[in-house]
């Protein structure tokens, strides 16, 4: 299993890069608007990777970050979205916008991504809210008292908060890494600047490009 792959730019093509490892060169797929923002041919680039196994193909993913390969494994896990599907979406929807049209309902927004149509989005949307309420009940019974009650007692009471925060669940954070990021945003802002600036926390971090 590749986790990333880090070497030099060699080949930009029609979507796919060529990333030279030691010499030796990887074919890595990717949404136009990942291959647009990676950087020029020579330079050292850094791509999250999903490596995929097939009975007749084995084919290799590339993200820039880490919240577009979670958004891209959330994709192909709906039930009639596959890879190619979900690497066109990626280049037309950020990370936070995906999250915020799931816990708001909004069928509209996804029904305008390439190759997605009204059915395919409602499933999305009910597919991935019902993933996600699976695994927040399982977080939950890991998760220390005292966060429990931090989340009750102050995320619970501000929608907006709430709806933050379940966005940046979306997007594969832990509710514990959730809350210290939370805790150093400025609560008055909209929802779209809160979930940019927790995933801008929770990147760095990780130490996330």
């Amino acid at each position: 299993m590749l986790a990333y792959i880090k070497g030099e730019l060699a080949v930009k093509a029609r979507g796919y890069v060529v990333i030279d490892v030691g010499g030796l060169g990887y074919k890595v797929f990717m949404s136009d608007l990942a291959m647009e923002n990676i950087g020029n041919i020579g330079e050292i680039v850094k791509v999250h990777t999903y490596y995929r196994v097939m009975e007749d193909d084995i084919s290799i993913f590339g993200f820039n970050t880490s919240e577009e390969l979670r958004l891209f494994e959330l994709l192909i896990s709906v039930s009639g979205v596959g890879a190619k599907t979900a690497i066109t979406m990626l280049g037309t929807i950020k990370p936070e916008d995906f999250a915020i049209a799931i816990i708001s309902n909004d069928i509209n927004t996804l029904k305008k991504l390439p190759g997605i149509g009204a059915k395919t989005a409602q499933r999305i949307v009910l597919e991935l809210k019902d993933k996600l309420k699976k695994e927040k009940q399982i977080e939950e019974l890991s998760i220390a008292v005292d966060n429990a009650n931090y989340i009750k007692n102050v995320i619970e009471k501000d929608q907006k908060l709430e709806e933050a925060f379940t966005a940046l669940q979306v997007l594969g954070y832990s509710t514990k890494d959730i809350e210290k990021a939370m805790g150093k945003i400025d609560k008055t802002l909209s929802l779209e600047e809160i979930i940019r600036k927790g995933i801008k926390e929770l990147s760095n971090k990780w130490g996330q490009k």
